[in-house]
């Protein structure tokens, strides 16, 4: 398929991407995501791998679009986790000790 990133035709397919991206070790993801293989990888860095330009001359979007047609799955930001939702809460109990305590 061909596509345009920054401003670049790419003939792109999705095994050639899945060749690409085989042993590339996904970096953490912080904002839009695609899922490759079993792996979701940060939209950026799959840009990154599949056009060997630098993540600053192309846009998310641009690499979203594309995996999207190629029929990979395309995640958005990821939401933020919620408060309180670390696990229990530890306080001092009387005797000077810690325990996990039900709020």
């Amino acid at each position: 398929m061909r596509c345009v990133i920054a401003r670049y035709p790419f003939d792109l397919t999705r095994t050639g991407v899945l060749a690409s991206m085989k042993g590339v070790r996904p970096e953490l993801v912080t904002s839009e995501s695609v899922t490759i293989g079993r792996r979701r990888y940060p939209v950026k860095q799959v840009g990154q791998v599949i056009t060997r330009q630098d993540p600053r001359d192309f846009t998310a979007g641009e690499v979203m679009r594309a995996m999207t047609r190629l029929g990979f799955t395309c995640h958005d930001r990821p939401e933020a986790a919620p408060v309180g939702a670390g696990g229990p809460t530890l306080l001092r109990t009387a005797s000077g000790g810690t325990g996990p305590v039900a709020v």
